[in-house]
């Protein structure tokens, strides 16, 4: 038997960064956040998202000490900041509308938050050239904010905000107010400063496309509650909730019943569909069960021959929309139902050289492992 004293230590799981427990915020008698908690680790890019009015501004504004908790407490870097005022906490917000003051360059701009800190005029000099050359902004120091782009505006926030090293960096909305192209750039932007800096960032965004661009985790929110946590990965494609399943991407979903389970597959009796679905087994499921099975449309295989296998359907195109890399179908079942069907554009083509056009008559089909089941 081995000495204990050479024993390895048990594996220590470090404490959470930032714990949210058991949080609520009441505004007379409505609920804007509802007994939310959750953990955030050091480091992490860590986003809240949620249509207009879930909780997530409301729970970052907590956060940020703007706001006190009805109830719960909030704990950063170990200590209990639930009763702490904002000036007093380790931690910078970055507002959606930026906030550059108009009459000052960008370099006066991102010092602005250093003339009350502990340092001399050249220590604050040089925090000011290493924020400038961190966002990339050093030829643009000496601009006013309307003299920049809107993207170049944004980084000056963001400097700004990182200047004081804040130990957690919560951001607002932060790419709202840039389009597409611009917003998808500086996405990657923000990805590549906080892993330099290592700063904890907490993301709100309605976006979700940025939410899981940018996060290492996000929290899913609606009505004041957190729907489900996860990667972008387990979000997208492991939904525990019909409302997530929903709100991320694009679903087909249909309500069912399970028929049997079989190993690790069930068979789902699906009336819209006019035959029964297999798909893999979830916990908990028995035979009786009412389920909604889910569908994402680019898991959905279309083509004018019927295909061999299980989980086949046909139908009829009735739209086709046509968005360069890929294609959306339109395809209505003989029940009526209507299901979205995304096919990648992998070749060069013509008009006539498309999976499917309009009216044609096609046939669907989806692997079982394809297929999400839901019971909530």
């Amino acid at each position: 038997m081995p000495d204990a004293a050479l024993a390895p230590a048990p594996a220590q799981t470090p404490l959470p960064f930032v714990r949210i427990q058991g949080v609520t915020k009441n505004f007379g008698t409505f609920k804007a956040v509802d007994d939310v908690s959750f953990d955030i680790q050091k480091g992490e890019i860590f986003s809240l998202l949620g249509g207009s009015g879930c909780g997530k501004t409301t729970l970052l504004r907590m956060l940020a000490g703007f706001e006190e908790p009805t109830a719960g407490t909030v704990w950063i870097d170990g200590q209990d900041m639930t009763s702490v005022p904002a000036y007093d906490r380790p931690v910078h917000m970055m507002f959606q509308s930026y906030a550059l003051f108009p009459h000052m360059t960008v370099e006066k701009n991102i010092g602005y938050g250093l003339k009350h800190e502990p340092m001399t005029k050249a220590q604050r000099a040089d925090r000011v050239r290493e924020m400038l050359d961190l966002v990339q902004l050093t030829p643009f120091a000496a601009r006013k904010p309307h003299q920049i782009s809107g993207g170049q505006r944004q980084r000056v926030a963001l400097a700004r905000a990182l200047a004081r090293a804040p130990k957690l960096l919560l951001l607002d909305e932060p790419l709202a107010a840039l389009d597409k192209k611009l917003r998808e750039h500086t996405q990657f932007e923000l990805m590549n400063i906080q892993d330099r800096t290592g700063i904890t960032f907490v993301v709100v965004t309605h976006d979700q496309e940025e939410a899981m661009t940018l996060s290492s985790r996000l929290a899913v929110m609606d009505k004041g509650r957190i729907m489900q946590i996860g990667t972008s990965t387990e979000i997208y494609e492991y939904p525990k909730k019909k409302f997530v399943a929903s709100f991320i991407g694009s679903i087909n979903s249909f309500d069912g019943t399970v028929s049997q389970i079989t190993g690790p597959e069930a068979l789902i009796d699906i009336p819209d569909l006019g035959s029964p679905m297999r798909a893999t087994a979830i916990a908990g499921l028995a035979p009786g069960q009412p389920v909604t099975l889910a569908v994402r449309p680019e898991k959905l295989s279309i083509g004018r021959d019927r295909p061999e296998g299980a989980n086949v359907i046909r139908g009829q195109v009735e739209g086709v929309a046509y968005f360069g890399k890929d294609s959306l179908y339109r395809v209505r079942l003989p029940g009526g139902r209507v299901l979205s069907v995304s096919a990648v554009n992998a070749r060069r083509a013509g008009e006539h050289d498309r999976v499917a056009d309009w009216d044609d008559e096609v046939w669907l089909a989806f692997a079982p492992s394809s297929a999400i089941l839901l019971t909530e």
